[in-house]
Protein backbone atom coordinates (compact mmCIF):
# COMPACT_ATOMS: atom_id res chain seq x y z
CA UNK A 1 0.00 0.00 0.00
CA UNK A 2 2.67 2.47 1.05
CA UNK A 3 4.46 1.59 -2.35
CA UNK A 4 1.54 2.24 -4.33
CA UNK A 5 1.05 5.38 -2.56
CA UNK A 6 4.74 6.56 -2.84
CA UNK A 7 4.65 5.21 -6.87
CA UNK A 8 1.37 7.55 -7.14
CA UNK A 9 3.02 10.83 -5.85
CA UNK A 10 5.79 10.20 -7.70
CA UNK A 11 3.90 10.26 -11.28
CA UNK A 12 2.26 13.06 -10.04
CA UNK A 13 5.17 14.98 -9.57
CA UNK A 14 6.53 14.03 -12.32
CA UNK A 15 3.79 15.27 -14.47
CA UNK A 16 3.87 18.51 -12.50
CA UNK A 17 6.96 19.24 -12.85
CA UNK A 18 8.53 18.17 -16.32
CA UNK A 19 8.22 21.26 -18.92
CA UNK A 20 9.89 23.97 -16.19
CA UNK A 21 12.76 25.77 -16.50
CA UNK A 22 13.32 27.53 -13.67
CA UNK A 23 15.76 24.53 -12.07
CA UNK A 24 12.72 23.39 -10.22
CA UNK A 25 11.97 20.52 -13.01
CA UNK A 26 11.53 16.62 -12.29
CA UNK A 27 15.29 16.01 -11.48
CA UNK A 28 15.69 18.56 -9.10
CA UNK A 29 12.98 16.51 -7.39
CA UNK A 30 14.72 13.68 -7.96
CA UNK A 31 17.64 14.65 -6.55
CA UNK A 32 15.81 16.28 -3.47
CA UNK A 33 14.14 13.01 -3.09
CA UNK A 34 17.41 10.75 -3.04
CA UNK A 35 19.43 12.70 -0.70
CA UNK A 36 16.62 13.29 1.51
CA UNK A 37 16.66 9.46 1.86
CA UNK A 38 19.91 9.24 2.23
CA UNK A 39 19.64 11.66 5.09
CA UNK A 40 16.42 9.54 6.55
CA UNK A 41 18.92 6.75 7.36
CA UNK A 42 21.32 8.46 8.45
CA UNK A 43 18.97 10.85 10.89
CA UNK A 44 16.19 7.85 11.94
CA UNK A 45 13.57 9.78 10.08
CA UNK A 46 10.46 8.14 8.76
CA UNK A 47 11.39 7.28 4.92
CA UNK A 48 7.82 7.07 3.84
CA UNK A 49 6.92 10.51 5.03
CA UNK A 50 10.04 11.47 3.75
CA UNK A 51 9.61 10.54 0.64
CA UNK A 52 6.38 11.68 0.06
CA UNK A 53 7.13 15.28 1.26
CA UNK A 54 10.46 15.71 -0.77
CA UNK A 55 8.89 14.35 -4.12
CA UNK A 56 5.72 17.14 -3.35
CA UNK A 57 7.93 19.24 -1.53
CA UNK A 58 7.59 22.43 -4.23
CA UNK A 59 3.96 22.30 -5.11
CA UNK A 60 2.88 24.88 -3.07
CA UNK A 61 6.36 26.89 -3.43
CA UNK A 62 5.18 30.57 -4.41
CA UNK A 63 7.79 31.22 -6.87
CA UNK A 64 6.22 27.96 -8.72
CA UNK A 65 2.49 27.49 -7.96
CA UNK A 66 -0.20 29.31 -9.74
CA UNK A 67 -2.83 30.16 -7.90
CA UNK A 68 -0.19 30.69 -5.06
CA UNK A 69 0.67 28.58 -1.71
CA UNK A 70 -2.91 27.82 -0.61
CA UNK A 71 -3.72 26.39 -4.44
CA UNK A 72 -0.79 23.93 -4.23
CA UNK A 73 -1.31 22.86 -0.60
CA UNK A 74 -5.25 22.25 -1.83
CA UNK A 75 -3.45 20.06 -4.68
CA UNK A 76 -1.64 18.23 -1.88
CA UNK A 77 -4.73 17.59 0.20
CA UNK A 78 -6.85 16.04 -2.46
CA UNK A 79 -4.50 13.96 -4.10
CA UNK A 80 -3.12 12.36 -0.71
CA UNK A 81 -7.00 12.13 0.81
CA UNK A 82 -7.29 8.66 1.75
CA UNK A 83 -4.16 7.13 0.77
CA UNK A 84 -2.61 8.16 3.94
CA UNK A 85 -3.55 8.55 8.09
CA UNK A 86 -4.80 12.17 8.85
CA UNK A 87 -2.11 12.60 10.86
CA UNK A 88 0.57 11.95 8.73
CA UNK A 89 -1.05 13.95 6.06
CA UNK A 90 -0.83 16.88 8.37
CA UNK A 91 2.87 15.83 8.67
CA UNK A 92 3.68 16.27 4.91
CA UNK A 93 1.52 19.32 4.64
CA UNK A 94 3.39 20.92 7.72
CA UNK A 95 6.46 19.96 5.78
CA UNK A 96 5.74 21.42 2.45
CA UNK A 97 4.45 24.57 3.93
CA UNK A 98 7.65 25.00 6.13
CA UNK A 99 10.49 24.52 3.72
CA UNK A 100 11.11 27.03 1.57
CA UNK A 101 13.81 30.11 2.02
CA UNK A 102 12.28 33.09 2.93
CA UNK A 103 14.77 35.45 3.21
CA UNK A 104 18.16 36.05 5.10
CA UNK A 105 16.69 37.69 8.37
CA UNK A 106 13.82 35.26 8.30
CA UNK A 107 13.95 31.94 10.39
CA UNK A 108 12.07 28.72 9.07
CA UNK A 109 12.55 25.99 11.46
CA UNK A 110 11.18 22.86 10.83
CA UNK A 111 9.74 20.93 14.19
CA UNK A 112 9.92 17.13 13.36
CA UNK A 113 13.14 15.60 12.20
CA UNK A 114 11.54 14.54 8.75
CA UNK A 115 11.22 18.06 7.75
CA UNK A 116 14.53 18.56 9.46
CA UNK A 117 15.84 16.02 6.24
CA UNK A 118 13.76 17.11 3.56
CA UNK A 119 14.66 20.76 3.86
CA UNK A 120 18.10 19.87 4.37
CA UNK A 121 17.92 18.06 1.25
CA UNK A 122 16.64 20.71 -0.87
CA UNK A 123 18.98 23.63 0.48
CA UNK A 124 21.66 20.85 -0.79
CA UNK A 125 20.63 20.97 -4.24
CA UNK A 126 20.97 24.85 -4.25
CA UNK A 127 24.51 25.00 -3.41
CA UNK A 128 27.64 23.14 -5.05
CA UNK A 129 27.79 22.79 -8.98
CA UNK A 130 24.14 22.02 -9.19
CA UNK A 131 22.82 24.86 -7.13
CA UNK A 132 24.94 26.81 -9.44
CA UNK A 133 23.73 26.00 -12.29
CA UNK A 134 20.26 26.05 -10.71
CA UNK A 135 20.59 29.73 -10.15
CA UNK A 136 21.66 31.01 -13.41
CA UNK A 137 18.72 29.34 -14.86
CA UNK A 138 15.95 30.62 -12.40
CA UNK A 139 17.41 33.99 -13.12
CA UNK A 140 17.37 33.45 -16.98
CA UNK A 141 13.72 31.97 -16.08
CA UNK A 142 13.20 35.47 -14.57
CA UNK A 143 14.91 37.69 -17.05
CA UNK A 144 17.38 38.47 -14.40
CA UNK A 145 20.91 39.98 -15.44
CA UNK A 146 24.14 37.97 -14.60
CA UNK A 147 25.45 40.44 -12.25
CA UNK A 148 24.91 44.33 -11.63
CA UNK A 149 28.03 45.47 -9.58
CA UNK A 150 25.67 48.80 -9.57
CA UNK A 151 23.28 46.74 -7.76
CA UNK A 152 24.49 45.31 -4.44
CA UNK A 153 22.81 42.25 -2.64
CA UNK A 154 20.25 42.81 0.02
CA UNK A 155 19.64 40.90 3.06
CA UNK A 156 15.79 40.74 3.10
CA UNK A 157 14.68 41.17 6.37
CA UNK A 158 11.19 39.35 5.69
CA UNK A 159 9.06 37.46 3.54
CA UNK A 160 7.67 39.95 1.28
CA UNK A 161 11.03 41.77 0.68
CA UNK A 162 12.71 38.45 -0.34
CA UNK A 163 9.38 38.19 -2.38
CA UNK A 164 9.29 41.41 -4.32
CA UNK A 165 13.63 40.62 -4.98
CA UNK A 166 14.52 41.24 -8.65
CA UNK A 167 18.29 41.14 -7.93
CA UNK A 168 20.81 39.79 -10.68
CA UNK A 169 21.75 36.10 -10.47
CA UNK A 170 25.17 36.68 -8.78
CA UNK A 171 23.17 38.48 -5.21
CA UNK A 172 21.60 35.46 -5.39
CA UNK A 173 24.77 33.78 -3.63
CA UNK A 174 24.87 36.19 -1.20
CA UNK A 175 21.21 36.81 -0.25
CA UNK A 176 20.61 33.37 0.28
CA UNK A 177 23.09 30.20 -0.82
CA UNK A 178 26.29 31.15 0.83
CA UNK A 179 24.17 31.39 4.23
CA UNK A 180 23.15 27.88 3.62
CA UNK A 181 25.86 26.30 4.97
CA UNK A 182 24.79 27.05 8.90
CA UNK A 183 21.40 26.96 8.40
CA UNK A 184 21.79 23.27 8.02
CA UNK A 185 19.29 21.15 10.36
CA UNK A 186 20.99 17.51 10.48
CA UNK A 187 24.88 16.39 11.28
CA UNK A 188 24.67 14.90 7.59
CA UNK A 189 23.41 17.90 6.11
CA UNK A 190 26.06 19.92 7.59
CA UNK A 191 28.83 17.56 6.45
CA UNK A 192 27.23 17.42 3.06
CA UNK A 193 27.03 21.86 2.72
CA UNK A 194 30.35 21.90 3.94
CA UNK A 195 32.19 20.73 0.37
CA UNK A 196 29.55 22.35 -1.80
CA UNK A 197 29.85 25.16 0.09
CA UNK A 198 33.58 25.83 -0.65
CA UNK A 199 32.85 24.82 -4.17
CA UNK A 200 30.52 28.28 -4.63
CA UNK A 201 33.31 30.08 -3.14
CA UNK A 202 35.86 28.84 -5.38
CA UNK A 203 33.44 29.62 -8.28
CA UNK A 204 32.80 33.51 -7.05
CA UNK A 205 36.27 33.94 -6.93
CA UNK A 206 36.91 32.97 -10.27
CA UNK A 207 33.90 34.89 -11.99
CA UNK A 208 34.99 37.70 -10.66
CA UNK A 209 38.60 37.82 -11.47
CA UNK A 210 36.68 37.35 -14.92
CA UNK A 211 35.15 39.96 -14.65
CA UNK A 212 37.15 42.14 -13.39
CA UNK A 213 39.41 41.63 -16.77
CA UNK A 214 42.02 39.12 -14.67
CA UNK A 215 44.04 37.61 -17.24
CA UNK A 216 46.42 36.47 -15.20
Amino acid sequence: MTQAVIEKVRDFAKGHFGEDSSGHDWWHVHRVCSTAINLANSEGADQTIVEISALLHDVADWKLSEGGEEAGMKKIRALLDGELEASELDHVCEIVEGISYKGAGVSTPMTSIEGKVVQDADRLDAIGAVGIARAFAYGGNRNRLIHDPDMPPVMHENFEAYKKNKGASINHFYEKLLLLKDRMNTHSGRQMASERHRFMETYLDQFFREWNGDVS
